[in-house]
């Protein structure tokens, strides 16, 4: 049963292109469909999430990211009695803004742009859904609906202080409250982030070699889940032993935000999902001792998996390769695609047109941009040395 503080459809805040409701599908579910038939979202299959050079396609991408996210949502939005429609349309948006490379890839593009206001993923995505996905015959981006669109900007808090120029263009002709807290959905939806990265890196670091079980065995939560398992299943196949326990770890983390957001929801006294926005904290949380847990676990992966030095080596050599893109389409925009020249010649400033080839940049998948600095340069940067 939905509580009274979650988002309903029937009250949705509206599209800023007004549309004829679908007969079949709620405002939210079309919210949904819209991102999962982007381009936006399909070229995740080919973005970063954490940048090791491996073979094989085991380890995980921006899309099976996003779609793990998602899964978590829906769970922790269906047990809170939360719209699990609008929680997974936002949970499914939330990287399409990342650049190829993940987070080094954004580092790189955000200095690179500081000349002409930086570049931040999230206000990238609502430059996606609300611009850059041309489609529709009737309006440019997905013509989202105020609630999903605000959940996208603020599923990690309030925007505060300088605003990111991409999320304040947008804001400025279409308010999407950006000094309140987003939804209980859109917060759900942010948690599950953190769930679905914590539990999937140490299955990816230990897969890739960056660490061991005997050093994550040391780790808080994870050394009790192995532990469990040892004790159920003594014995068991190495491969099983190590899915076993990091499942163990993954419902361990939803149990304890479902719990604890279960507890503030109820304390809040919240009778409608606007009640949450003008609250004035968060709703859904890890408990004070998971969190405590989590932090140790996070600056474990900080310093073995982000920073380890076979990361860092690609890092640099990726970072590389965008530092050269950037200002060699600058100089020359008529190496972007056609589709681009009308908007390149109607660029009324070096801003403007920057704006441009981070655009074209950002929306690279990594594969795609190795490939154009290879055109341009004649080298493969990630395996010749340079």
């Amino acid at each position: 049963m939905r509580a009274d503080f979650a988002c309903d459809p029937n009250g949705a805040r509206g599209r800023m292109v007004s549309e004829e409701e679908s007969a079949f599908r709620s405002c939210f579910q079309r919210d949904r469909d819209r991102i999962i038939h982007s381009s936006a979202f399909r070229r995740l299959k080919h973005k970063t999430q954490v940048f090791v050079e491996h073979e094989g396609d085991f380890y995980r991408t921006r899309l099976t990211h996003s779609i793990e996210v998602a899964q978590v949502a829906r769970t922790i939005a269906g047990a809170l009695g939360l719209n699990t429609d609008l929680t997974e349309a936002v949970a499914l948006a939330h990287d399409l803004g990342h650049t190829p490379f993940g987070h080094t890839g954004e580092d790189a593009l955000d200095l690179l742009m500081q000349p002409y206001g930086g570049f931040d993923h999230n206000a990238q995505t609502i430059r996606i859904v609300t611009k850059l996905e041309r489609h529709y015959a009737g309006f440019d981006g997905l013509n989202l609906t105020w609630d999903t669109l605000e959940g996208i900007a603020k599923h990690n808090g309030p925007v505060q202080g300088e605003i990111p120029y991409a999320l304040a263009e947008y804001n400025a002709v279409h308010d999407l409250e950006l000094n309140t807290h987003a939804s209980a959905e859109a917060q759900v939806a942010a948690l599950s982030d953190d769930i679905a990265y914590n539990n999937h890196d140490l299955h990816d670091g230990l897969r890739a070699g960056l660490f061991t079980e005997d050093q994550v065995v040391q780790l808080p939560i994870v050394g009790s889940a192995f532990a469990e398992v040892d004790r159920q299943h003594p014995g068991l196949e190495p491969y099983r032993r190590r899915h076993e326990a990091l499942r163990r770890v993954f419902g361990a983390m939803v149990a304890d935000v479902i719990d604890t957001s279960d507890a503030m929801l109820k304390q809040s006294g919240a009778g409608s999902a606007q009640d949450i926005r003008d609250l004035g904290r968060p709703v859904i949380a890890f408990s004070d001792g998971m969190w405590a847990d989590l932090k140790v676990i996070r600056a474990f992966l900080f310093g073995n998996m982000y920073r380890a030095p076979s990361v860092m080596t690609q890092r640099a050599k990726v970072t590389k390769a965008l530092e050269f893109l950037f200002p060699t389409y600058m100089s020359n925009p008529d190496l972007l695609p056609n589709r681009w020249r009308a908007e390149i010649e109607a660029a009324g400033s070096e801003a403007d047109l920057a704006r441009l080839v981070a655009d074209y940049i950002a929306g690279m998948t990594d594969r795609f941009a190795l490939q154009a600095h290879a055109k341009l340069t004649g080298s493969d940067i990630l395996h010749d040395g340079s």
